[in-house]
């Protein structure tokens, strides 16, 4: 493919919808990926990620009182 042609497409791409922009920056990241070994993450990726992160999945008290039930400490 030549570099006009490659403008041509951009161009095109650029007046698409940003989903449809997206989807296909998600494609190109895992094609990127197959190719590197490397997976870059989206910036919604990333965020959810963090907040994943961010909020315990349970509190000491509620972790104690399991250990207690199960009578593993």
């Amino acid at each position: 493919m030549t570099k006009e042609q490659f403008d041509l497409v951009f161009d095109t791409i650029r007046a698409w919808p940003d989903e449809d922009q997206e989807e296909l920056l998600e494609a190109a990241r895992e094609i990127e990926a197959r190719h590197t070994g490397l997976y870059v993450l989206s910036d919604d990726e990333k965020a959810a990620i963090e907040k994943t992160l961010a909020s315990p999945i349970a509190s000491d008290d509620e972790v104690a009182a399991l250990w207690k039930r199960l009578k593993i400490r």
